[in-house]
């Protein structure tokens, strides 16, 4: 199989200014870089839609109008990308996962992993536990403006305790598995955890 091109950028640069809010090997940054694997996406509104399954199983479905109509949750938080950036204090708003899972029906999830689908390919793995308890949504607003194409719009995930890569851009659907299996960058040799204060980049750290 043919793998997409990395986009420029996915790399690090020089340490900038320190604070007790920065993980060990990251650097400070005021704006937002866009990295991506593959094309960005433009997906139709009409058309998207959002889903949950067990293993096979579909649990629920919502198109983009439905979605928008679930509680809506605000968090301020610090993200921090695999390539050694940091941002801080950070606003986004969309569907905690914790609301999900109740709009699904899920009075406790049926398996203790998650593996997230996304447009173009991409997928990551998330243990179900740091997705619930308010740690995670699907956020659909930055800075209170619709999210951008480039960030991951018109849905991304938003896991900020991880680094970067596991906040999966243009998210469209979670799936629980039984045994945690690596995604796309896990496949590549990134860590299957992704911890930032415990500098878990890749395999073996």
């Amino acid at each position: 199989m043919t793998q997409p091109p990395i986009s420029r950028g996915f790399r690090g640069r020089r340490p900038e200014a320190r604070t007790d809010r920065l993980p060990p090997g990251q650097y400070l940054t005021s704006d937002f870089p866009v990295l991506s694997a593959g094309p960005t996406p433009h997906t139709d509104l009409e058309s998207w839609s959002f889903s949950i399954y067990d293993r096979d199983i579909a649990l629920a479905d919502w198109s983009w109008l439905e979605f928008e109509a679930l509680p809506q949750a605000s968090v301020k938080v610090d993200i921090h990308c695999v390539t050694k950036w940091s941002k801080l204090d950070t606003h986004w708003q969309g569907v905690t996962i914790d609301t999900l899972f109740d709009a699904a029906g899920l009075s406790e999830p049926p398996t203790p992993f998650t593996m997230i689908y996304s447009d173009g390919d991409y997928r990551t793995n998330i243990p179900v536990e740091d997705l619930i308890g308010g740690k995670a949504m699907v956020a659909t607003r930055y800075e209170g403006e619709p999210l951008a194409p480039e960030h991951g719009g018109p849905a991304r995930l938003l896991v900020p305790h991880l680094y970067f890569w596991k906040s999966a851009k243009w998210v469209r659907r979670f799936q629980f598995i039984t045994r945690d299996k690596p995604g796309f960058w896990e496949e590549l040799g990134y860590n299957m955890y992704g911890d930032p204060w415990r500098e878990q980049r890749y395999a073996g750290d």
